[in-house]
């Protein structure tokens, strides 16, 4: 989840556990400043009655590592971010301090925070269906009698494979948010937590020299049998139940991630682990020299006020990051389109997600470049009119294919100065593909520099075409090349001649948002693009009329236009 994303957020649910009310007025008197709703429930209890799905929701838990936890079971399932604030001792998860709240929370609405994905474990056994962020404990159950045996033995199974007998005090399977104390205690790693998705497998206090942890992919089914009397913890006992000899657990990586929010006003996970366990590495406090501060409102001067930066060089930063957010509710409410077979309910999931994507860029534009205009095909012009600089954004480029669950659709962001498209960004969601270029500098894919091809022989191209009412271009062409394909979205079809993927493209008439962006990466990469007579296409977002669009390899041009040309005089059949 990214960070930007945060930055609409429209209401907070707080978790709050007891002896935390000095941080809760805090919370209060800042949500209440800035027109923010708040909703709070005690430890244990259920957000449902004040939680809307319909709103940008962040979670926020007021405690220490218990509430925490408490909130990654109350908001992880339904995707909602948490920042975790210590009014606690020891905290390794919630780690903001309650002086520091105000200002993590601005960093946090400005967009400026980021989002580690946490692995979580999912686990099923007698008794027991649970998710957990930390592990599962799989221990002996101590005797009644101190003589008696007080080791267990447990058969474990990697999806088939037989991993071995353990025999010992237990067994645990951490993820790597849970796997510090655990895997010191077994001679194991320590695990970075953030965005690392694996579980690992722990014997506790085995018999055997060579036992060690074991890593694995969350994908990985891990099956655990007892032999005798077991105890089963998931969470430190947030899930409990005591096992017979034969019972089976089943472990896996969980399918809904925790979303954690981390500011600037951190304890960083290495900072913590100095202070908490004696990592002796570094100290507690980096040295200034070897320090990497983070971009925040409090260790940075704000990119909006950098004079340092190119105006379009940071344009480019900020449309990649709203981007890149925007495509994620797009991903999340794409896999709904597909699983619904009412049209009207699929009308609204679309109507939604392109409200949704035009709401985070347009919200992280204005963040970062008050003065500059907006123009959305979601809205009218808005803010900045007398700016040299516009945003010219279409969120869901390819509509139709996102309805029918199509993954042919993009984002599309552009920054047009004195009326010329000069920075254009096109994310395409379902494969990650982020195309972007700037007027004079260069184009990329994913980074990588791109150019188009240089065929000069149609019978050899592949053409693209946008809209074609009557199916002029297509029959006029489909013979003549290699194959005309038609993919419905203006920007990806830009993208893909910029990128060699194809040798021209042709749009019957096109909006501004359509190919803003799309024309900046095209023209970068090398690409012609006229109008239908041949004279250089003219961007204009001040008209609502539609105008056609050829766009080529510059070496195809002059036959193409001769061929279109010739379908204006000679009719399809």
């Amino acid at each position: 989840m990214q960070g930007r994303r945060l930055a609409t957020t429209d209401e907070i649910i707080a978790i709050v556990s007891p002896d935390s009310d000095e941080a809760l007025e805090s919370l209060t008197e800042w949500t209440e400043d800035r027109g923010l709703e708040l909703a709070t429930v005690a430890v244990g209890d259920d957000i449902g009655d004040v939680y809307d799905e319909s709103r940008a929701t962040l979670g926020v838990t007021l405690g220490g590592d218990g509430t925490f936890l408490e909130g990654v079971k109350t908001f992880s399932p339904r995707n909602i971010p948490q920042l975790g604030v210590n009014t606690g001792t020891l905290a390794f998860l919630a780690r903001v301090e309650p002086e520091d709240l105000g200002d993590a929370l601005d960093e946090t609405l400005r967009g400026r925070a980021s989002v580690d994905s946490r692995q979580q474990v999912h686990v099923e056994a007698p008794g027991v269906d649970a998710t957990g962020i930390n592990d599962l404990m799989v221990q002996q159950v101590p005797p009644e009698n101190p003589i008696d045996r007080k080791v267990t033995r447990l058969d474990v199974y990697a999806d088939d494979e037989y991993v071995g007998e353990f025999e010992g005090t237990g067994l645990a399977v951490s993820t790597p948010t849970g796997s510090t104390g655990i895997s010191l205690s077994a001679n194991g790693p320590v695990h970075y937590p953030v965005n690392n998705h694996t579980l690992q497998i722990v014997p506790l206090h085995t018999h055997k020299l060579g036992v060690r942890p074991i890593v694995v992919s969350p994908e990985t089914e891990l099956r655990i049998v007892t032999q005798e009397q077991a105890s089963l913890l998931v969470d430190g006992g947030r899930a409990h139940t005591v096992l017979t000899e034969g019972d089976e657990i089943t472990a896996t990586g969980a399918d809904k991630l925790a979303h954690v929010v981390r500011t600037s006003y951190d304890d960083h996970f290495f900072t913590a682990i100095t202070k908490k366990l004696g990592w002796d590495v570094r100290d507690a406090e980096v040295p200034a020299a070897k320090r990497r501060e983070p971009l925040s409102a409090a260790s940075k001067k704000s990119i909006t006020a950098d004079e340092e930066t190119d105006t379009v060089e940071r344009a480019l930063t900020v449309a990649t990051e709203a981007a890149k957010a925007a495509g994620e509710p797009l991903r999340e409410l794409h896999g709904q389109v597909e699983s619904i077979d009412i049209k009207t309910d699929k009308s609204d999931i679309v109507t939604e997600a392109d409200h949704q994507a035009d709401r985070i860029i347009t919200t992280v534009i204005r963040n970062e470049f008050p003065d500059h205009a907006v123009f959305s095909e979601e809205g009218a012009r808005q803010r900045g009119a007398d700016s040299d600089y516009t945003w010219v954004i279409d969120p869901l480029d390819g509509t139709g294919n996102f309805a029918h669950g199509n993954p042919n659709y993009s984002i599309s962001v552009a920054l047009v100065e004195d009326g010329k498209p000069v920075m254009g960004v096109v994310y395409v969601p379902e494969t990650d593909e982020l195309f972007s270029g700037i007027a004079g500098k260069g184009v990329w894919r994913d980074g990588d520099p791109i150019g188009t091809t240089d065929r000069d022989q149609l019978d050899e191209s592949m053409l693209i075409s946008g809209y074609d009412p009557d199916g002029t271009f297509l029959s006029h062409f489909y013979q003549e090349s290699r194959g005309v394909r038609r993919l419905g979205s203006a920007a990806l079809n830009l993208c893909y001649l910029a990128s060699g993927s194809a040798d021209a493209v042709w749009e019957h008439d096109t909006y501004p948002w359509d190919i803003a962006a799309g024309l900046v990466i095209a023209r970068e990469a090398g690409a012609t693009v006229t109008d239908q007579a041949g004279d250089p296409y003219e961007f204009n977002f001040d008209t609502e009329d539609r105008a056609a669009l050829l766009g080529s390899n510059g070496s195809l041009h002059s036959a193409l236009l001769e061929h279109l040309e010739e379908s204006v005089t000679t009719p399809s059949r």
